[in-house]
């Protein structure tokens, strides 16, 4: 078996991804019908949005309670941040799964090898207090990006799909790009709807 581990190096006040990706041996039957294998956590992780609408955005993230939580008493409470931590890497192991980088199916629990690191934001101590009312403005441009770069990662998962499926092996220089497309839309949430650090993040991959 190879893996590439791709790990978001270098930016210490990011959100940092790490996912053990399968190139070798894939199971070309799970690969072929993962868009049907996928459906039931894609339905698991849409009920947190769907119960939790009003304080909650970007696929469960609670990002209301953060926001009030920074503006009112520059305080980031440790359990708002543990959950999107968990919601952010519970999207991570669906992400690699549905985009094919892993025949693991994605588990309910943490899995050691796909993780998201927050920055040590000591509390909210280190972060702005009025900044987070204008971030989604300010990720605007990031968001535009972002939507290109998801949409070749699609194209290229497609191709993947087909080369996988029959050869058992993932390309390398797909399973690159679309991990970067992942790591850099984990560095917008961060930003813009976790709110965990006030640096901008960088355009690319």
């Amino acid at each position: 078996m190879s893996n590439v581990n791709g790990l978001n190096e270098g930016a210490s006040n990011q959100v940092e991804t790490s996912i053990e990706i399968q190139l070798t041996n894939r199971d070309r039957k799970t690969v072929f019908f993962r868009g049907i294998l996928v459906f039931p956590t894609v339905i698991f992780i849409g009920s947190f949005t769907q119960t939790m609408h009003a304080g909650a955005s970007f696929g469960g993230l609670l990002f209301v309670p953060a926001l009030l939580a920074l503006l009112v008493r520059g305080v980031y409470p440790s359990y708002v941040l543990s959950f999107n931590k968990s919601m952010l890497e519970l999207n991570a192991r669906i992400a690699a799964y549905a985009l094919l980088l892993t025949d693991e199916y994605p588990s309910i629990e943490a899995n050691p090898n796909i993780k998201v690191d927050l920055p040590d934001i000591d509390g909210g101590k280190k972060l702005s207090r009025v900044l987070p009312l204008v971030k989604w403005l300010f990720a605007i441009p990031l968001f535009i990006v972002g939507a290109v770069y998801a949409v070749i990662a699609l194209v290229l998962t497609f191709a993947a799909w087909i080369i996988t499926s029959a050869t058992g092996n993932y390309p390398e220089s797909i399973a690159n790009f679309v991990l970067g497309t992942i790591e850099f839309w984990n560095r917008v949430y961060g930003y813009a709807a976790v709110l965990v650090t006030d640096d901008y993040p960088p355009f690319t991959l």
